[in-house]
């Protein structure tokens, strides 16, 4: 095992909201920060610098995730700089709204490929160096949408429940490596993906919700840093999603 300081965490889409959340918690307790960024320049180097405040390491790095070589350029990078993840946290995602029959061909292809080719190959490039050193993470930040469904976002929850089959496929494939796969499936959540609700529309889903009110992205990054922990090597091929009782 790995003194904390010697370990490397990479959060895909950490610029903001849950990703932002997850980068400072494994900030906290001194691992090497890697802080991925698509358009978000600035938003990335604030969470960098917060990040760089707890006394550890922190770098930002540009890719698209959509693109193979981009992600190849990532790792080549990442392994000059000494910061092959140990730890790797797919979060990157983006959700759309809107009517199955409205859906065109280009918005089906853009979901599946950030939200599923991106995590593929992510993960396809950075399990090598999990499994030659017999131990490693792996977490995707998947959707309550991806194990319920949901109307009116069923290409958002067709791309998280095809997260979900990936991430029970892939921990049994891993296991005899020491390798764990888990997905954590938020409800919803108090980003900025919710700012398309008004006021009585939040009111209402926060109603239906036994909670109470929606999560925060601390809470979030609180569960996939126990998924992350050493101590958590029996848990695997598991999808844990933290709603408040809202879908169960």
């Amino acid at each position: 095992m790995k003194a904390l300081a010697d370990t490397s965490v990479l959060i895909t889409g950490a610029s903001r909201g849950i990703g932002a959340a997850i980068a400072h918690r494994f900030a906290s307790v001194g691992m090497k920060v890697i802080i991925h960024y698509l358009n978000s320049h600035e938003a990335a180097n604030e969470v960098a610098r917060a990040c760089l405040a707890y006394g550890g390491e922190a770098i930002t790095i540009r890719a698209d995730l959509r693109s193979a070589e981009q992600i190849d350029r990532m790792k080549s990078k990442l392994d000059e700089l000494g910061f092959t993840p140990d730890i790797l946290v797919n979060n990157a995602g983006t959700a759309y709204y809107g009517l199955f029959t409205d859906v065109t061909e280009e918005e089906w292809d853009d979901c599946m490929n950030i939200n599923l080719k991106g995590m593929f190959l992510c993960t396809q490039r950075f399990a090598p160096h999990m499994i030659s050193q017999k131990y490693g993470r792996i977490i995707n930040v998947s959707s309550v949408w991806g194990i319920t469904g949901a109307s009116c976002e069923v290409m958002y929850s067709t791309a998280k429940g095809g997260v979900n089959a990936f991430t029970k496929s892939l921990a049994k494939e891993l296991a005899p490596s020491g390798v764990t796969v888990n997905a954590v499936a938020p409800g919803a959540v108090d980003t900025d993906m919710m700012k398309h609700l008004d006021t009585s529309e939040r009111s209402a889903l926060e109603e239906d919700i036994p909670a109470g009110r929606l999560g925060t992205p601390d809470e979030i990054a609180s569960l996939v840093y126990f998924l992350a922990l050493p101590e958590s090597g029996y848990i695997t091929g598991q999808v844990i999603s933290p709603n408040g009782g809202w879908q169960t």
